[in-house]
């Protein structure tokens, strides 16, 4: 899932650019900060989607390292880590104890719906925002 970023102007589009290009190690910083942000919104959403308390689904949310794919793009995953996580976000085959298929859970697309609800808040646009105010004000750019 990637993020797209809307509210940023020209400006500060090319800003972005050169932040990127003379600070790379920052880059890697901030999208470890907003993956953060983005594994919070992404729990919140599975408490709220599965009401089951027991078992570790919830604890499993991580983020992943920063890290600048084969496209030139700045990128981190949010993954859960539980054995069981892609039963839930999938969906799985109900099956009695001795081997016959009663049915089919449907999955509940957890981690797609928390991203996407996460891209629309706009805490990405803000935080990068913030970051490239902090680096003209230090005057490291």
């Amino acid at each position: 899932m990637s993020m797209e970023m809307e509210g940023l102007t020209e400006f500060q589009n090319d800003l972005l650019e050169v932040a990127q290009k003379k600070l790379p190690k920052e880059s890697l910083k901030i999208m470890r900060k907003v993956g953060s942000k983005a594994r919070t919104k992404v729990a919140r959403k599975a408490r709220s989607i599965v009401h089951k308390q027991t078992g570790n689904y919830q604890k499993g949310f991580k983020r992943g390292k920063a890290f600048k794919d084969s496209e030139g793009k700045y990128v981190v995953r949010i993954i859960n880590s539980q054995p069981h996580a892609h039963l839930i976000e999938y969906g799985h085959k109900q099956v009695t104890k001795d081997g016959r298929n009663i049915g089919f859970v449907p999955g509940k697309n957890i981690l797609a719906n928390g991203m996407a609800e996460f891209d629309s808040s706009g805490v990405y646009e803000k935080e990068l925002l913030n970051w490239l105010d902090d680096l003209l004000e230090s005057g490291d750019l």
